[in-house]
């Protein structure tokens, strides 16, 4: 596994590109990560796509809240439809944290 150094574009494989796809940076700008680097970006690649399948989720659950409080039907219906805005506002803020953290910890590719 190898990452460039210009752009962090990280590539799978026994040899770094001639170029970088993202970046255009040429083969010798890529750096061979070590084996515990890569086993762990390995080890959250799984992890990373579920939290921005749930990115995606929550936000389709944040706009049916949405139009349910425009519907305005009734006072219950308008408190589920507002908790379950807030917590999906939350959830959403939260995994971007969570992500963030992974990035920051080399949990990323």
């Amino acid at each position: 596994m190898f990452k460039c150094s210009v752009c962090g574009y990280i590539h799978d494989g026994d040899e770094a590109p001639a170029r970088c796809p993202k970046c255009g940076a040429v083969q010798d700008r890529f750096e061979k990560l070590s084996e515990e680097a890569a086993a762990l970006i390995d080890k959250s690649r799984i992890t990373n796509s579920i939290h921005m399948q749930l990115i995606n989720d929550l936000e389709n659950i944040a706009l049916l809240a949405e139009e349910g409080l425009e519907e305005d039907l009734d006072p219950n219906c308008n408190k589920i439809f507002e908790r379950l805005l807030l917590c999906a506002t939350e959830s959403i803020q939260s995994i971007k944290a969570e992500m963030q953290g992974h990035m920051n910890k080399g949990k990323w590719g």
